[in-house]
């Protein structure tokens, strides 16, 4: 060997052993490591679950999602991947643009409580994107796809409420890393390659939460821009682009760049604790932070002649779904976010459905809305895991309260299954395509599985 070739080896094997003893390092080596003997029966079920609930999402999402897809196949490429809803394939990366703002369209995606993101809605798109390129088996794309729930839960739990603080939506900052590791592992990289697309990914880590003032829709095509990016940077890897393996805890990196707090080590634990079991199901197409409200609202049935009600909120919760305003959402998706509109819908009508913000001026639930108000009280925990308390005051002078520990379907809610297949089915999901994917990892590859899925439900 030549003096520069054992000078450059020598420079490999020093970046190797480098970005081993970072976080991203640390991630990436267990992900790439990770095989379904060592993955415990509850966290293969749950990830299963969670992607269940994630397609039925997606093709319930397609008319709010009609802006990526169209998008989407725009850019076609080549026919790697299927665009969900439609018989077109497009590149993978393209495929996941669509198929990430479809399961997040509806704010109907799970939520895990800690991190305070929607897991699946960037890991499903990359997972099944690349799975299909690359001819992955069911199996490949499961351990992917649980590489990648580990992955965002705990880069948004070390933070808690961190980047929603700062104006930063939690699902698009950290699903980007989450979803180019996804790709990193069905692509085969190498562990120092998927580092750099850790690297890589976390330059285009963000996702602003000013819709909240606005009304507008961006939070929606989150998801689907952190599942595109990720395999990108994946690609941007495998083809020589390197990123920086610090990208974690670094003084610039993601946390301390975006939240001011260098040093944060989210890796710890990986392989002991499994936070794929600790995702909520949404029963409710909301911002997860109201949830417990609705919960509490639902147990108190349609009370008549409701003079006021008062909501206790979790402070971190507070200036997102509560505030001046809210009482009279300008969209559907404003009314999402909005606890005393949501709140009054319930009252109202008993439920609240997708069909529940079809129609946000309605003057019966607007008004209702005007006389709900919340107040700050802390508890223990995270806001997304936060008891749900309405003291409901009606006509006569008749007090009534309305409360839930905590809000329904959490992984400890022993109706969560069943919830999963009723609102998958609610949702337009296929039996035969909840069949296959409660088969998952028995399938020899997930083309097939998709391709079904595209002749059922295909869209105008």
């Amino acid at each position: 060997m030549t003096e520069a070739g054992r000078r450059g080896a020598s420079e490999t094997e020093a970046e190797c052993r480098g970005a081993s003893e970072t976080e991203a390092g640390t991630l990436a080596g267990w992900a790439l490591g990770l095989t379904l003997d060592a993955v415990p029966a509850r966290a293969r079920l749950a990830a299963i679950r969670h992607l269940l609930d994630g397609f039925g999402c997606a093709v319930a999402g397609g008319p709010h999602a009609a802006p990526a897809v169209e998008v989407a196949l725009g850019l076609g490429g080549p026919p790697e991947a299927t665009v969900i809803g439609t018989r077109h394939r497009v590149g993978a990366p393209a495929a996941a643009l669509a198929n990430g703002t479809l399961v997040h369209a509806l704010d109907f995606d799970d939520t895990h409580a800690g991190g305070l993101v929607h897991a699946t809605a960037p890991v499903l798109p990359a997972a099944f994107a690349v799975g299909e390129e690359t001819g992955a088996s069911g199996g490949e794309v499961l351990v992917a796809a649980l590489a990648g729930y580990e992955a965002i839960c705990r880069l948004g739990a070390a933070v808690p409420h961190g980047f929603h603080a700062r104006g930063l939506h939690a699902t698009s900052a950290c699903g980007v890393l989450a979803a180019a590791l996804v790709a990193a592992r069905l692509y085969g990289l190498t562990p120092p390659q998927a580092v750099h697309a850790l690297g890589i990914a976390g330059s285009q880590a963000g996702g602003l939460l000013e819709f909240l003032s606005t009304g507008a829709d961006t939070k929606r095509l989150h998801p689907g821009l952190a599942a595109h990016a990720g395999i990108l940077a994946a690609r941007l890897a495998r083809a020589g682009a390197t990123g920086p393996g610090t990208v974690l805890e670094g003084e610039h990196g993601l946390y301390g760049a975006l939240l001011g707090r260098a040093g944060v080590r989210p890796a710890a634990g990986l392989g002991e604790v499994w936070e794929v079991s600790r995702i909520t199901i949404k029963p409710y197409p909301a911002c997860q932070l109201l949830h417990a409200a609705l919960d509490a609202a639902a147990t108190l049935g349609t009370p008549d002649a409701v003079e006021s009600v008062v909501a206790e909120v979790h402070p971190d919760a507070a200036a997102i779904v509560c505030g001046p305003g809210k009482e009279r959402p300008r969209t559907s998706y404003e009314a999402k976010f909005s606890l005393p509109w949501s709140v009054a819908a319930m009252l109202l009508d008993g439920e609240v459905s997708v069909r529940t913000y079809e129609r946000v001026e309605r003057p019966e639930v607007v008004a209702l809305a005007g006389r709900i108000t919340h107040e700050v009280v802390g508890s223990p925990g995270v806001a997304a895991d936060q008891p749900g308390l309405l003291r409901v005051s009606c006509a006569g002078g008749r007090q009534v309260t309305g409360q839930v520990a905590r809000s329904s379907g959490g992984p400890d809610d022993p109706a969560v299954d069943e919830l999963v297949r009723r609102k998958a089915l609610a949702n337009g999901l296929p039996a035969a395509m909840i069949g296959a994917l409660r088969r998952l990892e028995e399938l020899p590859e997930v083309t097939t599985l998709m391709a079904g899925l595209a002749a059922g439900q295909e869209r105008p």
